[in-house]
């Protein structure tokens, strides 16, 4: 909860409901702050969430986790990708560069040349291109464990997270933040909501970031805004719109290079690219309306439209992969360095239609959910490229290992990509949970896809096509045993469509899955200790891998399967002081023996997917205290991360393990005015947080002290 001078604003997640309160009080005479004033108003305002139903999070057989944005404040987290860190089970993946967001839950992280798919409000938001997602307008993120095709259509068996923006209220609060960081980083953020009127309220957020990097030359800019408004038509009748604007320009960063595995072979601060090619370009522009309309005390219908266009486009100079033009593996002394142009642009249009409610049959009271969504996708991709000659010979626009010189002559590219692929899709889902009697729920769903893929290959003027159906069926039984535990036993298959052709221009068959997962919900009001403690196994076929060319181009991997645990708690540990805590023991390796037969190298039946770790944890500690006379906020968070492998043909080449500290200290100077110091990885360790090869490894960032300073009304 949030105290303001005037306003206590407040959301709490209760049944698939999202419910946002507004408190307007005043303070009474002599009264010196707001723990002893009358409430003048109360302001309500519910927003159903998709996929949901009308069943509270606790009777779901699956595990869920919730980021709240309080903590991410605490944190100095600012990017969607970092706030993952604070759950059990998802591991960092290839960025493209440092261009987007890219994870795996429970091992599986989809195309690795594609940014990983995820949900905002329940739309999609994976497909196309929205660069590193900022935090302004997060209200919380859910991470909702295993496959989700039975209800989201399209996506991973090992979770599915949706964001949940923040909503307008019908009464006047908000704030302005600035940070400064280490590195010449400078941030702006801001949010403020307000009514017109009894029926109309609106809110704006976004940020505005400078920054430079701990990488040398690499410096980038960012804005974010979202708007939106909120129109009650009536006590039972809502619509909601959100719009997204994104501006983002960033240098293309492979990382480092690592030889013989000697992750010391150059400083983590060296870039190896060519600061003229000047930044890429992300732009996108997305709108979101829904219509929630309550028909009585048992049933709602939810209506929601999508549409989002997306771009990403510059120049790039990257170290060249292939052994016969790498002079690096001759002389361990020069890199060899290919030059690209991409100019991608995407659009994603959606639509969604949902009936949940509840039914009493005799002894049985049934909680159902019937849906219906479409998509129409389209990716335009264009490519160019320059690579010096086969041999290894050629030392024309390479660098010094040691010390690189920027400002060559830069080689002209030429055509290397052109194509274009639709996608379109259609799915009806049905779910019911009965309540069997006071401890037993029985979970029951379907869902039916239609999916359509078309493939236009412009350079050799070839087209593809193919049409898919697939039912994914859901099973989950639940205990509740008391108000205070329940157990729950799931099984579930997936569905999900890959993009992209292979090398010989035929369109990759879908993935399927299953997966299975047991586990226990825990949790006590009166002690403060709840969690969840998980056990699953999933297996999917048909999955992709990107090729070590680093070509963009995908090749088909086979089957793959991950097994594991996972263990998420949180705790009062006393009066003024909270534990978060984390962990995740997580097997993914493929299922079948494998042939790259562009590089003619065997991958066996159980190696180890890419950047996956098989332990990992994060431990946070919160207290509260008094510093000077004044309320305060300290504590630390812990992130461990294990072994992975990092390239997926040479299984040799491991990333070390690493554990960063970080610390933060909040300071109340006022009612409104906070301010805020946060240090990330604490003792400069030295880590890589992802890899794509040893010539793409990504090292994690320097240690970074940033002091902001934020203003509330």
């Amino acid at each position: 909860m949030k105290l303001y001078n005037k306003v206590i604003v407040t959301t709490l997640s209760i049944a698939g409901t999202s419910v946002s309160f507004s408190l307007v009080a005043g303070p009474k005479e002599g009264e010196a702050d707001l723990d002893s004033a009358p409430i003048e108003k109360i302001e309500v305002v519910q927003h159903r969430q998709p996929f949901r139903g009308d069943i509270p999070l606790k009777e779901l057989p699956q595990s869920i986790q919730t980021i709240s944005s309080e903590r991410l404040l605490d944190a100095g987290i600012t990017d969607f990708q970092s706030s993952l860190s604070l759950s059990s089970g998802i591991a960092a993946q290839n960025s493209f560069g440092g261009l987007w967001d890219s994870f795996a839950i429970r091992g599986f992280a989809g195309d690795e040349n594609l940014p990983s798919g995820y949900l905002i409000n329940g739309f999609s938001a994976g497909r196309g291109f929205s660069g590193r997602r900022d935090t302004s307008n997060i209200q919380s993120i859910e991470i909702l464990k295993g496959p989700g095709s039975a209800l989201y259509g399209r996506s991973e068996p090992g979770g599915t997270i949706n964001i949940l923006t923040k909503k307008p209220v019908f009464s006047e609060q908000g704030y302005l933040q600035a940070s400064v960081a280490s590195y010449d980083n400078y941030r702006v953020e801001g949010d403020y909501s307000n009514a017109l009127n009894e029926q109309l309220a609106y809110r704006v957020n976004g940020a505005y970031k400078d920054a430079d990097s701990f990488r040398d030359t690499i410096d980038s800019q960012s804005l974010s805004l979202t708007p939106s408004i909120l129109f009650k038509l009536s006590d039972t009748l809502q619509l909601n719109y959100e719009l997204e604007f994104l501006d983002q320009e960033t240098p293309f960063d492979r990382g480092i290079v690592v030889l013989n595995n000697d992750f010391d072979t150059v400083p983590r601060e060296r870039f190896f690219g060519e600061p003229n090619d000047g930044p890429m370009q992300v732009k996108a522009l997305g709108h979101q309306l829904t219509v929630e309309q309550k028909f009585n005390e048992n049933w709602d219908m939810l209506y929601g439209f999508g549409y989002r266009t997306s771009s990403f486009d510059g120049y790039s100079t990257e170290v060249e992969l292939s052994t016969g033009r790498q002079i690096l593996y001759l002389d361990n002394k020069t890199v060899s360095r290919q030059r690209r142009y991409r100019d991608y642009d995407a659009r994603d249009s959606s639509a969604r239609f949902e009936l949940s409610g509840h039914i009493q049959t005799g002894e049985l009271l049934h909680h159902v959910l019937i849906g219906a969504d479409a998509y129409d996708y389209s990716l335009d991709q264009i490519q160019q490229r320059w690579r010096s000659t086969w041999g290894g010979q050629d030392s024309t626009y390479s660098v010094n290992l040691n010390s690189p010189v920027y400002g060559q002559a830069q080689p002209e590219v030429s055509p290397n990509t052109d194509r274009q692929e639709k996608q379109s899709a259609f799915g009806v889902y049905l779910q019911d949970q009965i309540d069997l009697s006071a401890h037993w729920r029985m979970l029951v769903g379907f869902r039916f896809d239609k999916f359509e893929q078309n493939l236009l290959d412009r350079l050799h003027a070839s087209k593809e096509a193919q049409s898919q159906t697939a039912t994914s069926p859901r099973l989950g039984l639940v205990y509740q045993g008391s108000a205070s535990y329940s157990m729950y036993l799931s099984y579930s298959e997936g569905f999900r469509p890959n993009s992209g052709t292979t090398s010989e221009g035929k369109a990759f068959k879908p993935e399927h899955s299953q997966s299975y997962e047991a586990g226990i919900k825990f949790g006590d009001d009166a002690t403060g200790f709840s969690g969840t403690f998980a056990m699953f196994k999933a297996q999917k076929s048909n999955i992709l891998t990107a090729e070590p060319n680093g070509s963009g181009e995908s090749f088909a991997l086979g089957e793959a399967q991950s097994q594991g645990l996972e263990l998420d708690l949180q705790a009062a540990l006393g009066a003024d002081t909270s534990l978060h805590f984390a962990y995740a023991y997580t097997d993914a390796q493929t299922g079948n023996d494998m042939v790259n037969l562009d590089w003619g190298v065997t991958i066996p039946r159980g190696s180890q997917l890419i950047n996956i770790p098989k332990n990992s944890a994060n431990l946070t500690l919160q207290h509260f205290t008094q510093l000077g006379g004044y309320d305060a906020k300290i504590g630390t968070s812990v992130n461990y991360v294990g072994e992975r492998l990092g390239d997926t043909i040479e299984p040799n080449y491991i990333l070390p393990n690493y554990t960063t500290v970080g610390v933060f200290t909040s300071l109340n100077i006022s009612n409104n005015l906070v301010a805020s110091v946060n240090i990330d990885n604490l003792f400069d360790a030295e880590y890589f947080v992802s890899s794509y090869s040893a010539l793409w490894t990504m090292p994690g960032t320097a240690r970074t002290i940033q002091a902001s300073l934020r203003y509330e009304f």
